[in-house]
């Protein structure tokens, strides 16, 4: 925190990855018993539904005993409990939303915020314009400090200048995309002249591999990137999906991407997460039920063989990036909580 008295507690379902990221964060962390009630048929819903009141009462007791000065909801379910609370309560609220169209949790929630951050400047919420801040969407500091980065001695010695393209489908990998890189191998004509980093997930990484070793193609397919602040550096095209914080971390550094948006994301938010960027000629998208390896090969030597184009993306991209969107949060907060409470 930027004043070392500002204490904060991060409330969450307390399920494992939660706990496992927020504890390596440093967070203190408590829970409440909450689920989703979205897309989990009849009976789940109303098990979730009648959890509710129960959320609100354990909600109210955390801050009655932590005694916030502001609660912010973040979009997951878990929020809602703690926001409804806080509005009883008379405590301020504030909202981040990070897709372009907020989920159902915050499109509830925002009647209730005194100021809601939004991450796209076009981010479909009607509201009063007067609580609506584009801040943009934070990024991880070690991402920012990566920028103008030279390649590491590894990464040199592994691509010999040869133009870099970095394949991720999110830390479990991305099944379809694998496949279809897979696929481009047979259609690369130039294939001597690329490096590929290949984020595989755990199931894809033998196969993965497999065919670029078979193919000679020079490659470094991992199941998962720790240092992914060096990968983003040294890659001159991305290739991934149009989750918030990826679409975030690519237009903070300005990198010239091809979007394969989830097509089972809710409400098929990455496809307009990716849709924001296109329209402005600052990605590609390739929709998933078109994409095959003849596609994906042609599109990867289109922008190898046509560095201007690729150039022009990238600044187009970084446009719609602001790498300042964690301060700016940060500073409106605490202006927040000297208004409504001072």
């Amino acid at each position: 925190a930027r004043n070392s008295a500002t204490r904060i507690i991060f409330v969450s379902t307390g399920n494992r990855f939660e706990k496992a990221v927020l504890s390596k964060a440093g967070f203190d962390l408590r829970s409440i018993q909450v689920a989703g009630i979205k897309g989990r048929g009849m009976w789940n819903q109303i098990k979730s539904v009648l959890k509710i009141p129960g959320a609100i009462l354990d909600a109210r007791g955390l801050l009655k005993n932590f005694s916030p000065d502001l609660t912010i909801g973040l979009g997951s379910y878990s929020a809602g409990p703690v926001i409804i609370s806080a509005w009883l309560m008379r405590i301020p609220i504030a909202i981040q939303e990070q897709n372009i169209l907020p989920g159902i949790t915050n499109r509830i929630l925002a009647r209730f915020a005194d100021r809601i951050y939004i991450s796209f400047e076009n981010t479909k919420l009607r509201l009063n314009p007067q609580k609506v801040y584009w801040t943009g969407n934070p990024v991880r500091q070690e991402l920012l400090e990566s920028t103008g980065r030279p390649k590491d001695a590894a990464a040199l010695d592994a691509s010999q200048d040869r133009f870099t393209v970095l394949i991720i489908g999110g830390s479990q990998g991305a099944h379809r995309i694998n496949m279809a890189m897979i696929e481009a191998l047979e259609h690369l004509q130039n294939a001597e002249r690329l490096h590929f980093v290949h984020q595989t997930g755990e199931a894809d990484e033998e196969a993965v591999s497999d065919a670029y070793r078979k193919k000679s193609v020079s490659s470094t397919p991992q199941s998962f990137f720790d240092n992914m602040a060096e990968q983003y550096c040294q890659a001159d095209l991305i290739i991934c999906r149009a989750g918030a914080t990826t679409v975030a971390e690519i237009t903070a550094l300005g990198k010239a991407v091809i979007f394969i948006p989830f097509p089972y994301a809710a409400d098929n938010h990455q496809m307009l997460n990716a849709a924001d960027l296109a329209n402005d000629g600052a990605a590609e998208i390739i929709i998933e039920k078109d994409l095959n390896g003849k596609m994906l090969a042609e599109k990867i030597e289109h922008y190898m063989g046509h560095p201007e184009a690729l150039k022009d993306m990238a600044a187009r991209a970084r446009r719609h990036g602001n790498p300042a969107a964690a301060k700016n949060i940060v500073d409106d907060c605490y202006h927040l909580v000297d208004k409504l409470t001072g």
